[in-house]
């Protein structure tokens, strides 16, 4: 029993630092040692890049609303990064062609490969990746650009949040809880130094710290702005360039969204090499706010066997925490049969079990998958930009004439 008791102990201590401890030290050293960024009002030339397959419901609007944005349309490019699109897609960039508009119309190779073609011919200084289905808030792309006003500065990442129309179920719910919780610890990271990667949906690097990407499955915003940091430029957070992304289709849906995206974060982990565990305080937080989370499974199901083994001799202290774990888990499971069937105050309070055991289940699939070797699939996004172009024209009262003008 005693082997028992400190497996225990320590998968216990684990989750507790993950979720407690590793916040409760950003916080203190975000007191203790504060490193602000200089922001200033500077327009450098930027380059857009959009990777795109099969984008023909969104790709027209997303173009325009980047220049409808609010930067100077003379210090901005847009190049569509088209991975064997077999939609009009390349068609719709063709006909918006010009100076500020480039297509890339690639073979089938995947995301990743995309964006290294993007990046070999882009011309701005700053390159800003960006999905076709994002929708961005008006003005985000200044105030993601006014950080590189500080030299130190190499990778900003904007800040992700759900649509206008995010939904009440669990699983939306807990999305929502879990974003501001990470994005409250990148905001404490990059407050000390440097934050540990930058999301997709909106972030940009200087274009001469932009090295390609080798591996193909692993997440191509972590492999991007991860290279940011290990040569010693500042990677930082922009809670006010705010990227829009569409709300979680549903549970099963997000189940394999969630396993695909831990899949390819750890395989971009690992494409780091030796740097995971020879940087300094950037390695602490890369292996504290993503590696060790995608451990977390593995912890909590050593924390239940151990927990059911030692509540065999009979102690009320182990036996109660078996049933609080039982409990947790049994919430967990009646959030996931009742989500989206209306709404109550009792099925909101199990939004948080709910989610939880989601992400880590996921996690834990993903973890076996790459155990054998398994890699994601190909690139696929999901179409739609928050209800097509109507909304986007909407949202960024954009007119036909806005590509044209400076095309």
């Amino acid at each position: 029993m005693l082997i028992a008791s400190w497996i225990f102990g320590v998968s216990f201590a684990a989750c507790l630092y993950v979720y407690a401890g590793y916040p409760a030290l950003l916080l203190l050293l975000a007191r203790l040692r504060p490193r602000p960024v200089r922001r200033a009002s500077v327009q450098p030339t930027l380059s857009v890049v959009i990777p795109a397959f099969n984008e023909q419901d969104v790709i027209r609007e997303k173009i325009e609303a980047t220049f409808a944005n609010g930067y100077p349309v003379e210090r901005l490019e847009v190049i569509v990064a088209s991975d064997g699109s077999t939609d009009d897609t390349n068609e719709i960039v063709r006909r918006l062609e010009g100076e500020r508009v480039r297509l890339l119309a690639l073979p089938r190779s995947g995301k990743v490969a995309a964006l290294n073609a993007a990046a070999s011919v882009a011309r701005g200084e700053i390159l800003v990746f960006t999905d076709a289905d994002v929708s961005l808030d008006p003005g985000a792309l200044s105030r993601l650009v006014s950080n590189f006003a500080d030299p130190a500065v190499g990778g900003v990442t904007g800040r992700k949040a759900q649509g206008a129309d995010a939904g009440g179920g669990a699983i939306g719910r807990g999305e929502g809880l879990y974003t501001r919780f990470d994005e409250w610890q990148k905001r404490l990271e990059s407050l000390i130094g440097s934050t540990i990667s930058a999301h997709g949906a909106l972030h940009g690097i200087r274009r001469e710290l932009y090295r390609p990407v080798a591996d193909g499955s692993g997440a191509d915003d972590m492999a991007i702005s991860m290279r940011v940091v290990l040569q010693e430029r500042r990677l930082v957070y922009e809670p006010d360039a705010v990227a829009r992304v569409e709300t979680p289709a549903g549970a099963r849906a997000e189940f394999r969204r969630k396993v695909r995206v831990a899949n390819q974060a750890m395989r971009a982990l690992a494409g780091i090499g030796p740097a995971l565990w020879t940087s300094g305080f950037y390695s602490l937080e890369l292996i504290s706010h993503k590696l060790l989370r995608y451990v977390v499974p593995v912890f909590l199901m050593a924390m239940l066997v151990t927990n059911a083994l030692l509540a065999l001799d009979g102690r009320t202290a182990w036996q109660l925490m078996l049933r609080l774990q039982l409990a947790f888990y049994g919430a967990a499971a009646l959030g996931l049969l009742l989500d989206g069937r209306g709404r109550s105050r009792f099925r909101r309070l199990l939004t948080v079990p709910c989610y939880f055991c989601t992400v880590n289940a996921a996690a834990l699939v993903a973890l076996l998958s790459l155990i054998v070797g398994r890699r994601a699939g190909t690139w696929t996004p999901g179409g739609g930009f928050h209800g097509a172009g109507a909304t986007a024209r909407a949202r960024y009262a954009v007119t036909p004439l806005s590509v044209e003008k400076v095309s």
